[in-house]
Order: structure tokens, then sequence, then C-alpha cells
């Protein structure tokens, strides 16, 4: 066994799970291939939180079956989301798949590549951090929620919180920062619940103040945040810290009292009016995204417009927009009717996202001719890209170098989901 193929689906958690494992395989002396018809061993790391993404992984596993039996030595593995406690059924699906994986269970696959290749692989395996990362680089900091929303899976699959400790997390981030990398996010489920399962409960405020200090890192991102847990004590640590990026991601899911509370979120339309109105006023400059479902069981049209009353009047930077679709094994699969059409869910979610662009529109047409700070994250299509500290994304050109730089740019044009600008010369700054 000499390569390696991982295919993901789904949240950033599974992304940074992806990278993790292919740190631990490269550890291991296997090298990663571009297509999975070069590997010897494949990897499907699976999301089902909608059921476009769970036909996807359907759909590559049927045609991992003939790849499979060309070559018996080849291995198919399946981890993620889609992988809950009884594998009985998936094994009967995909008799073919060697083996099954819960989110982050990397044990079994290197404990079989460790035996194809000789190795010890608890001997041989390290740090999990990317050994070649990005400029920006996911790191999980907690895995699992303890919440239990009705229309959520990942509980079920991801099990209950469980905080990695600080100091592992700051020993991560100074290992990243020496092999390159200039911006973390930390991840969580429910990443402000991060700390209160560990002994002295530190929080997720105390957890960035440990990585500010880290020497050469630049910035600082966390996602996703839940109105519940979120304290002034974390909105302090986005104002007072200078490597903590200025941009929140907090999922309202409904802008409707009754719909929140059939969705099982512990908080009204007021209190979580109430606490962007507090971040705002603490950090003024900050930018705002969050997450709406719209169909769920039972939402009324009436209820659906408060949920477009409450975006008119937040005017967050971002909405990510879904609509509902139940989950086996979810509280809302089993004891709820999914009685709002297709056609009307498509409806609001286009109503929505119309309300988004103009909002969008608007709030970013006000940074023609400012300057703005971003880090130089790649190139697409000839033009160097990077975000703002509000996340932001800039398109500038230039022939020279820039990767992994901090620089100054000037926008000159603007749109809904990118802002086209200038590099200003005489500011081109790096910090580390």
């Amino acid at each position: 066994m000499e390569s390696f193929y991982i295919w993901t689906i789904g949240c950033q958690m599974n992304k940074a799970d992806s990278q993790r494992l292919g740190s631990a395989l490269e550890q291991l002396g296997l090298r990663e291939v571009g297509t999975a018809n070069e590997a010897d061993l494949v990897v499907l790391n699976s999301c089902v939180v909608r059921q476009q993404a769970e036909d996807k992984v359907v759909g590559n596993l049927t045609w991992m079956k003939p790849w499979r039996s060309e070559a018996p030595d080849r291995v198919v593995a399946l981890m993620g989301c889609m992988v809950g406690s009884k594998t009985d059924e998936l094994a009967r699906r995909f008799p073919f798949v060697d083996l099954f994986l819960f989110p982050q269970q990397y044990g079994p696959l290197l404990e079989l590549v460790g035996e194809r290749v000789g190795l010890d692989w608890e001997g041989c395996v390290g740090s999990l951090a990317p050994a070649e990362p990005d400029v920006t680089c996911y790191v999980p900091i907690i895995h699992g929620c303890d919440l239990m929303c009705t229309f959520c899976i990942i509980p079920y699959r991801r099990g209950r919180q469980v905080s990695r400790p600080v100091d592992e997390l700051v020993h991560e981030v100074e290992l990243l920062v020496d092999r390159g990398v200039k911006e973390v996010t930390v991840l969580g489920q429910t990443v402000d619940a991060y700390g209160l399962d560990l002994p002295g409960k530190p929080d997720l405020g105390y957890l960035l103040a440990q990585l500010n200090d880290v020497a050469g890192l630049e910035r600082i991102r966390f996602l996703t945040s839940h109105p519940s847990f979120f304290t002034d004590e974390i909105i302090h640590a986005v104002a007072d810290l200078p490597k903590v990026c200025e941009h929140i991601n907090l999922p309202v899911q409904a802008g409707d009292d009754e719909v929140l509370k059939a969705m099982r979120r512990p908080y009204t339309r007021q209190e979580f009016k109430d606490l962007v109105g507090r971040i705002r006023d603490i950090v003024p400059h900050s930018s705002l995204a969050t997450d709406i479902i719209v169909g769920f069981p039972g939402e009324t049209r009436e209820q659906f417009q408060r949920t477009v009353e409450l975006i008119a009047e937040l005017r967050p930077d971002k909405v990510h927009c879904a609509a509902y679709s139940p989950r086996p094994g979810t509280i809302s699969g089993r004891t709820m009717e999914d009685d709002v059409s297709k056609e009307e869910k498509i409806r609001r979610r286009v109503k929505l996202e119309d309300l988004q662009q103009g909002i969008l529109t608007e709030i970013n047409s006000a940074l023609v001719g400012k300057e703005v700070d971003i880090l130089v994250e790649g190139r697409r299509d000839g033009k160097w890209h990077g975000r703002t500290r509000t996340d932001k994304l800039v398109f500038f050109q230039s022939e020279d170098e820039y990767l992994g730089q901090l620089v100054n740019v000037n926008i000159t044009k603007t749109g809904p989901w990118s802002l086209q600008g200038e590099l200003v010369q005489s500011q081109v700054h790096s910090h580390s």
C-alpha cells in the first residue's frame, strides 16, 4: 500500500478531519494522489445534514464497487456522519467497503494501514496537524454536541461535547505556524461551548487569549457559535485581542419564537436580537453571518415572514439559507410531518437569498474607496485573493508573489459576494 485519496463533503469539521487523517497517513509513509483511480486506499468522508449530500456519498460509493473488485488489495473506507452506531445496514448495502469509521475515529484505519506497511502506527503517528498546510488552516477544538436540536443528526453521529486541552491546542497552532500557517480557524459544532467540560472550565475567550500570544500567527477565526453559549467574555475577547478577527458566525435558524421552540433552540427572537446588539456595541465594526432553515415542519407563511423581517432588521453580512429536509433518526424526522411543499420551500429560500443579495450589495458598496487589510490565500483566474478581517473576499491583480502576506488593498469595485481592489504598494506588510 503506497497511496491514498480522501474525498470530503460537508462542513469545515469534515474538512479538518480529512486533513488530520491525511497527515496521519503521510506519517505512515503513504503519499496523497489526485484521483481515486491512482490510489490504493480511498476514504469517503461523508455528510448527512442534507439529503443532497447523502445522495452524493451514495453515488460515489456505488462507483467504488467495480474499482474495488478490479484489485482485491485496494481498501475503501467510509468515514463521517453517515456512519452511525449500527453499521450492519451500511455493511449490507455496501459489502465492498472495508471499514466504517465514526467521525474522528482514525484508529481502525491506521491499524489496517500499519499492518499493510509493517509499522506500529501508534509509535509512528505524532501530531495530526497537516504536514504541508495552506496559509489558513482549521483546528478542531471541541468535538460533538450536547444540544439535540430537533432537525439535527450531528449529536447522534459525533457524540457528546468533548473539548481538547488548551496546552495541546497551543502546541498544535505553534506547529502549524512553524509550517507556514498565518491564520487558524478554531472549530466546533458549538465552538463557544469550548472548555465547559474541562477542569477549571477555561472558556473560548481564554483559549483565544492563549492563541493570540503565539508568535508568527497573524489571525484567528472561530466557527460555529451557538447563541446560548456566546458570553460577553467571548465578545470582549474579539474586541480586545488584536489577532482575533471581527467576524461572528451565529446561526439563528428562524425568526419566529414558535418555530424556534419546535426546533429546540433555547432562545427567543428577542434574546437573539439583544445578543447581536451587545456584539455590535462592543465590537462596532464586526460582521455577522447566520444560518436559516426555511420550511421547517409547521412553519406558516406568517412565521416565515417574521424570519424575513428579522434578517431585514439585523442586516447580517452573510446568510446560509437551507430548505428543511427530514433526516432519519432526528426528533423532527421521527415525530413531525414534513408539511411545507418543496415549491414553497424554494420560494422562501429564494426570497431570503434575494433579500440577502440586496443587503450585501448595500453593505459592500460602502467600501468603495476604502483601504482594507487582507491575508493573501491564493490565486484564481490570474488574480490574488484573500479575506478581510470581517471575512469579505477581495481580489487584486499583481504579477508579484504575495501568498501568505498581509497586504493593504484599496477597494475599487464591489458586488454582493466579493470585492475588487488595487494594491496600495506602500502598505504591503507582514507582522511575522
